[in-house]
């Protein structure tokens, strides 16, 4: 690409440069962009029958897996309180985040999550999944 620059201003010359180098980030992976991180969020619609109890442990398991898988990079969760009506019965969110698609996939097949996931489903009725890539 050639590009002439007679006549301008240096704020001119500036928002060219910022114009062509935005069209170059785009090109950049996700994973070789230092400022992203791919957030794994979990949502839980538990069956009607589970208690108060059975759903406290699950959510106090869940807490633990960042202690024994060290791919987790962040975790977090809360409960729905949306007043918008669109849960479709999910109540609680988890956030996990990872540094690369790698550690995602490391997490899923590991042992602590799979040990998790023998407490969670007797008492799950749904489960939705999205993974996605986020700019901080």
């Amino acid at each position: 690409m050639k590009v002439v620059f007679q006549g301008v201003g240096i704020l001119a010359l500036f928002a060219a440069c910022m114009i062509l180098t935005r069209g170059q980030e785009q090109n950049v992976s996700a994973e070789e962009n230092e400022k992203t991180v791919l957030r794994h969020v979990v949502l839980f619609k538990f069956k009607d029958d589970a208690t108060k109890e059975q759903i406290s442990k699950v959510v106090e398991e869940f807490g633990k897996l960042p202690e024994k898988i060290s791919e987790i990079q962040d975790y977090e969760w809360g409960t729905n309180n949306s007043p918008e009506g669109h849960d479709k019965g999910h109540t609680h969110c988890f956030l996990v985040s990872f540094k690369s698609e790698a550690d995602r996939d490391a997490y899923l097949p590991h042992p602590a999550h799979q040990e998790f996931v023998k407490i969670l489903l007797p008492i799950l009725d749904d489960v939705t999944v999205v993974d996605y890539w986020a700019t901080n």
